[in-house]
């Protein structure tokens, strides 16, 4: 294969293999392109286009699905030297910024003026814009704020045979023809390379306010946080953590949460009203539990905060962490935690809960021995069940983390055999050749 920019050194090979999902194809891709700007990605499109060569597109390789997981026969456009902010308007409260930005750097960037970026995936530090944008990431924020499909406001990108393609724009509102751009994200670089985004940025609230509770089971934990949400309150923050994740998180940290209970709820809320909100907060939790404490300064709210994002780098020390990732209408919280409990000990497998409670997106994490692969054997039927008991509470396969190669056996039970052929008529309009990241998403697996 004669292309100018293609890396074939072993070592680039084997380091663009497979991301932190814990799934490891049978081989290693072809070579790796090292993109440094738009001018990268359309050469190496039309190259692979002209060759029929399928492009895995990678950012910095956080994703937990497998999505950017690549083999034999393929080449990976590594996007993670594109890292410039490119512009930022405090006034119109926009960033422009290119995909190897890493999630955390446009809220720093963002904080002199004020603002913030709203998705806050726990991985912030080590994923980037791009990777957010091709599963539609979350985060505890997303209570609040919503996905990252409630802060893209625009997208410049490539489609399968380098030609460059612009959606949105920099206005809020924007209703002209079909919405490209929410089409775009969360289609896990099946759809077109993203080289360039418009993301909405949000004013930094002077009062935050944050609460912890402690309760005897994860089951009503999740059933106060769902009355907090009948309540009416909007917290920007409800987040879930069992007793056996507390525990982890305290053997990592040197705290002490998991002996004040089996199951932790954080909430915390921010804007004009945040005192008041909290407030409610509290008295509705106080219904439930007495170990309820709100923290008096800063320093006491980041480090319960920190516990909360330490938590599946905590779990991941006590052996291979793959995270689940299911959604269920937030009033069957309780009954989908109740599950989980049970399908663990029934299938012989380690699960850890956390959770975002406020949009009732759980992450079951089994916790893997060195010979345990997460696609297969009890691992597999552990996922299996929890999808069908998520699925029977009408929920979803994934709330945050897309599908890639690990979730698609479940995707048209939820989707529907029309929704599916739809989506492949749309992966088709793109992606005429179906070079661009096949087998993932949408896609059957394939037999090679």
């Amino acid at each position: 294969m004669e292309f100018a920019l293609l890396n074939q050194a072993l070592e680039a090979r084997q380091a663009a293999q497979s991301d932190r999902s814990g799934f490891i194809p049978d081989s290693i891709p072809d070579g790796v392109v090292f993109a440094s700007g738009l001018d990268d990605v359309v050469a190496t499109l039309r190259f692979a286009s002209s060759q029929g060569v399928p492009v895995v597109t990678r950012g910095a390789g956080s994703g937990l699905a497998g999505g950017s997981s690549a083999s034999q026969g393929e080449i990976v456009l590594d996007l993670s030297q594109m890292n410039e902010i490119v512009s930022l308007d405090p006034d119109e409260q926009i960033a422009i910024v290119q995909p190897g930005v890493m999630n955390s750097a446009v809220s720093e960037a963002a904080a002199p003026h004020g603002l913030f970026y709203a998705p806050d995936p726990a991985s912030m530090t080590y994923c980037s814009i791009g990777g957010n944008i091709a599963t539609n990431a979350g985060g505890m924020r997303c209570a609040k704020y919503g996905v990252t499909r409630e802060s893209v406001l625009g997208l410049t990108a490539v489609l399968a045979d380098g030609t460059v393609l612009h959606t949105g724009g920099q206005t809020i509102k924007r209703v002209s023809g079909y919405d490209l751009t929410g089409l775009l994200i969360g289609s896990e670089g099946t759809l077109a390379v993203v080289t360039e985004a418009i993301l909405r940025l949000r004013p930094l609230s002077e009062q935050l306010h944050t609460l912890v509770a402690y309760f005897p089971d994860m089951a009503s934990a999740a059933r106060c946080s769902a009355h907090i949400v009948r309540s009416g309150a909007t917290p920007t923050i409800l987040e879930l953590m069992d007793g056996k994740t507390l525990s982890a998180v305290d053997d990592a940290l040197g705290t002490e949460y998991s002996a004040r209970g089996n199951a932790f709820l954080l909430t915390q809320t921010d804007g004009m009203g945040a005192q008041a909100e909290i407030d409610a907060i509290a008295q509705i939790v106080r219904e439930y539990v007495s170990d309820v404490s709100l923290a008096s300064a800063e320093a006491d709210a980041q480090a319960l905060l920190t516990a909360r994002r330490e938590a599946i780098p905590s779990i991941g020390r006590r052996g291979n962490a793959f995270v689940g990732d299911v959604g269920v209408p937030r009033k069957h919280l309780g009954q989908m935690v109740e599950a989980i409990e049970k399908i663990g000990p029934a299938t012989a497998t380690d699960i850890y809960i956390i959770g975002h409670a406020g949009d009732g997106n759980l992450h079951p994490i089994l916790v893997l021995g060195p010979d345990e692969s997460i696609d297969e054997g009890m691992p597999k039927k552990a996922m299996d069940e929890m999808f069908w008991a998520a699925h029977r509470l009408g929920g979803t396969l994934t709330g945050e983390h897309g599908i890639g190669v690990l979730k698609r056996d479940w995707l048209e039970p939820e989707v529907g055999a029309v929704g599916l052929g739809l989506m492949a008529g749309i992966k088709s309009a793109f992606d005429p050749q179906g070079i661009l990241n096949p087998g993932k998403a949408i896609e059957p697996r394939r037999s090679d």
